[in-house]
């Protein structure tokens, strides 16, 4: 199915509820504050964390809380 424009929030609303009740606003959000350098890279995350699984020993027992 191909859409010929993209629905506001209202309008998906809408479609969603079948109709518009008084007690329901749309607000706008205001945009989130630009995010500080990241330390770490995913890739660098995903490579430490192998190292330590790999680093465990195969004995080792998880005990479930």
């Amino acid at each position: 199915m191909r859409r010929l424009r993209p629905l506001s929030e209202d309008e998906c609303y809408a479609r969603c509820y079948g109709g518009w009740e008084e007690t329901v606003r749309v607000i706008p959000l205001e945009p989130r504050p630009p995010r500080g350098p990241m330390l770490v890279e995913g890739e660098a995350l995903r490579r430490r964390f192998e190292e330590y699984l790999d680093a465990r020993e195969p004995d080792a027992e998880v005990e479930a809380a």
